[in-house]
């Protein structure tokens, strides 16, 4: 007896049920779908043509060497999987072969038809990729509800794949929804997809369309664990190193070259981490050479010290070290000018310098003079192969020296951080409205790294290296670092033997003017230009001044004899300069 009261719908039928039912799983009830077709057909191929059997026998045979041979053409990646088809597809031809010949009742056929379909399908049903794949299916069938009960109504999925963490989907919006819209609702589709807190994640699509988005669910966090460093992987600094790997396994790999690196985070955010995991991989490098600012009496980088060639624990050896980078880099950029070359490509015999600095905050309040340097080292170290790393807690305008360091940062990693706005100091401005939340990870050692091939928000976690793997590390690659070019070393070699204005205090030291500088580097680069004279583009490069300044400096050195012009827009020392 069914009661109806008012507007109420009439319950479902068994038979409807039960269908949904055999529908929704399919997947598990596979193996029991496959024994009845092949029993069903076996039955009425007797009936009708006993005598296909060899045929039968013949394309399970062939169906079986294709799955073998060429199964991943058909999804089964792994040979475990195209082993397991083939054997499905010659098992169950044969059977098939012999219930044609014989008949469904002759014994032991039924029997082996139940004890061999149960064996088959134990491999089936215990399939990790099958069962993720499921489960992505199910949630993806049922996202029309939750949009509807999120406030996302009108999305709907586009695509979908299961890997080895969870699973990731593309979805188009309906009109007017953003994906800011869809990142306010993140804890909404956490709790209707039943997911862990921070499980989920959402990330513009490649082509940057208004009303797409990706969406990242893990159904197991794959951080949640520190990973120990599987060893260096780089033996060149042209090639990326490998931070980390991201929640879906691959590696956080960036390219330090030619660029300029920020890490930020706060106090136990596993900095540290970052940086050891920066060293050992650089100090495996043999055209890197590696100099080292550490003003906490080098508490960090110490044990990296037989690797480093140069390790400045004091503020007078700081101002030091940047003052002689400085000093390659312009022999670097006057030795490429005089052989007509843009860039400083590193080998072995000459190498790339990167300079680490831990805690630059402590660099700008304890040193600030050499600021500048630094200032100068990001504006124009890059063709000439001279990098710099920076690592400090709030990457503040105060705490980089009020110079245009930050700005000049093509690398930027962020750790953990306390305040939302901390998000915009070290990733940029917008970084946090774009989704880039630093303030959200967990744990040490997680990151999110921006740079020009990752400009999407996507966790990483930091290698784990224990005091015994650096001491380990910095001992076996001891052996294998590089020693400063000779460019660069004859430069330092003149600078020091070079008269200063005062030598009682190193910190008192008178240095040139910015506009000194730049008119000593400019004459420098006339006197060693080529027959055809040096364009304009490089004199601006090396000397940083404006056009106008450099044009008025020109002009000037023309009148007094010093330079001449041999061509348009070129110049070289006069042949008569006294």
């Amino acid at each position: 007896m069914v009661v109806i009261n008012g507007d109420e719908q009439l319950p479902e039928l068994a038979g409807i049920v039960l269908g949904r039912m055999l529908w929704r799983y399919r997947s598990e009830l596979a193996p029991f779908y496959v024994a009845v077709t092949l029993a069903l057909g076996g039955t009425v191929l007797h009936t009708t043509n006993p005598g296909w059997w060899p045929y039968l026998l013949g394309v399970a045979t062939v169906a079986a060497w294709m799955l073998a041979m060429f199964g991943d053409r058909f999804g089964l990646a792994l040979r475990s999987e195209r082993l397991y088809g083939a054997t499905v597809a010659v098992s169950g031809g044969g059977w098939l072969a012999a219930v044609t010949a014989l008949g469904i009742t002759f014994r032991p056929l039924p029997q082996i038809l139940v004890c061999g379909g149960f064996v088959l399908a134990v491999p089936w049903w215990v399939h990790r990729r099958r069962r993720a794949k499921v489960r992505v299916d199910r949630q993806i069938a049922a996202w029309p509800e939750i949009a509807q009960s999120i406030g996302l109504a009108g999305s709907r999925a586009q695509s979908a794949v299961a890997d080895v963490w969870g699973w990731r989907a593309r979805f188009a919006l309906a009109r007017g929804q953003t994906i800011e819209d869809v990142i306010a609702k993140v804890p909404a589709i956490e709790s209707a997809l039943g997911t862990f807190r921070g499980a989920v994640r959402v990330f513009p699509t490649r082509d940057s369309k208004a009303n797409r988005f990706e969406l990242r669910v893990l159904n197991t966090d794959p951080h949640a664990d520190a990973l120990p460093w599987p060893g260096s992987s780089v033996s060149s600094i042209a090639e990326p190193i490998d931070l980390g790997p991201f929640e879906d396994a691959t590696g956080a790999r960036v390219l330090l070259l030619r660029r300029h690196g920020l890490i930020g985070g706060v106090a136990g955010s596993g900095k540290s981490g970052g940086i050891n995991v920066l060293m050992g991989n650089l100090s495996a490098c043999r055209d890197v050479v590696i100099w080292a600012i550490d003003l906490k009496r080098g508490m960090e980088l110490q044990p990296w010290a037989s690797c480093i060639d140069r390790l400045a624990t004091t503020p007078e050896q700081a101002r030091a070290l940047l003052r002689d980078a400085v000093t390659v880099l312009e022999a670097r950029a006057e030795w490429l000018t005089a052989r007509g070359r843009r860039v400083w490509e590193p080998t072995p015999e000459f190498p790339a310098l990167v300079i680490v600095v831990d805690e630059y905050a402590e660099l700008a309040e304890d040193a600030p003079d050499a600021t500048g340097d630094t200032d100068s080292i990001a504006r124009r170290g890059r063709a000439v192969a001279v990098t710099l790393v920076a690592a400090t807690q709030r990457p503040t305008q105060k705490a980089m020296g009020k110079g245009a360091v930050r700005s000049q940062m093509d690398v930027r990693v962020s750790f953990r951080v306390r305040e939302r706005k901390d998000v915009d100091l070290i990733l940029g401005q917008g970084m946090l409205a774009a989704g880039w939340h630093a303030h959200t990870l967990n744990a040490p050692g997680k990151f999110l790294l921006s740079a020009p091939e990752h400009d999407t928000p996507r966790r990483g976690r930091a290698y784990l290296l224990t005091d015994e793997v650096v001491s380990e590390t910095a001992h076996r690659h001891a052996a294998v670092r590089p020693a400063l070019d000779e460019v660069s070393r004859l430069a330092l070699d003149e600078a020091r033997t070079r008269p200063v204005a005062t030598v009682s205090e190193p910190s008192a030291r008178v240095e040139p003017s910015r506009e000194e500088r730049a008119e000593s580097v400019l004459r420098e680069a006339l006197d060693g230009a080529p027959d055809e004279g040096l364009p304009i583009a490089h004199l601006l490069m090396i000397t940083e001044m404006s056009r106008p300044t450099l044009y008025r400096r020109l002009n000037d050195l023309v009148k007094r004899g010093r330079a001449v012009q041999v061509g348009r827009g070129r110049y070289k020392a006069s042949d008569h300069n006294p």
